[in-house]
C-alpha cells in the first residue's frame, strides 16, 4: 500500500495563512488554517494507506487524530522539505499540503487504489494557480524535487517537467484550488459547505463573539502559563 503525506504549519497566528489578513485578522487567518489542517487530516484518515505521516512545522496540538506519525520538517526552501518528506520513505508515497479543506479519499483514489502504480509511476495534483496540490511517487526520489521553484505561477509546469525528464509516466488528479487569498477561502467553501473549513470561515465573517483556540493558545503562550488539557 501507499504512504501517505501530509506536510504542514502548526497553526500559530502571524505564521500561517498570511495572505488572508487582511481582510482576515491573524487569529481568524490561524483558525482557518486549523480547520483546513483538520479537514485534510481526517480526509486522509479516511484514506486506504499504509502510513500516514504529519511533516510538521511547529508542535502537534489537539487538531491532530489518532493513527498519524509526526516527524519535523527539516530547515530549507520548501523543495528541500519535500524532498526531505520523500527522501524517508520506501516504497510509493502521496504528498499532500494542508492548503486544499475540500480534500476527500475520492479525490484521492485513483493514486491510492490497488491499480495506482501499475501504468503510472507518477502522480500529480494540478493547483488552480499553477502549482500542485499532490505529488505521488512509485519510487520516492528526493532528486526529482530538489531545485524546483516552489510558491510560482509556473511550479506545477516545472514539477512535471522534472517528472516526465526522468522518464516517469505521470498521471493526473482533479485540478483543486488552494486557499491563499479570501477569494480562494470563498470559493472553497462554497464548494465543501460541510468542512470545518467553511464552518470557520462562516464564523469569522460573521464576527462571531468568544475566542478561538488559536487565541487562547496564543494567550497562554504570552502568559506562560500551561494551558488547560482538552
Amino acid at each position: 500500500m501507499t504512504t501517505l503525506l501530509v506536510i504542514a504549519k502548526e497553526p500559530v497566528p502571524g505564521r500561517v495563512k498570511t495572505r488572508l489578513t487582511p481582510p482576515h485578522t491573524p487569529y481568524e487567518a490561524a483558525e482557518l488554517a486549523r480547520a483546513a489542517l483538520a479537514d485534510t487530516l481526517a480526509a486522509v484518515r479516511r484514506t486506504p494507506a499504509r502510513r500516514r505521516v504529519l511533516v510538521l512545522e511547529g508542535a502537534p496540538g489537539p487538531w491532530l487524530p489518532p493513527g498519524f506519525e509526526v516527524v519535523p520538517q527539516v530547515a530549507g526552501g520548501l523543495d528541500e522539505r519535500l524532498a526531505a518528506a520523500f527522501g524517508m520513505c520506501r516504497g510509493p508515497a502521496v504528498l499532500v499540503g494542508m492548503d486544499t479543506p475540500q480534500l476527500t479519499p475520492e479525490l484521492l483514489g485513483p493514486a491510492v487504489d490497488a491499480f495506482a502504480w501499475r501504468e503510472c509511476s507518477a502522480w500529480f495534483g494540478p493547483a488552480a494557480d499553477g502549482g500542485f496540490w499532490a505529488l505521488g511517487l512509485a519510487a520516492p526520489d528526493p532528486e526529482l524535487l530538489r531545485g524546483v521553484p516552489m510558491s510560482k505561477p509556473w511550479t506545477g509546469r516545472a514539477q512535471r517537467d522534472r517528472l516526465r525528464a526522468a522518464g516517469l509516466r505521470v498521471g493526473e488528479l482533479p485540478l483543486l484550488r488552494d486557499v491563499d487569498t479570501a477569494a480562494d477561502a470563498r470559493a472553497v467553501a462554497a464548494l465543501a459547505p460541510d468542512t470545518r473549513f467553511a464552518r470557520a470561515l462562516a464564523a469569522t465573517t460573521a464576527g462571531a463573539p468568544g475566542r478561538t483556540h488559536v487565541q487562547e493558545a496564543a494567550a497562554t503562550a504570552r502568559s506562560g502559563s500551561p494551558s488547560p488539557a482538552r
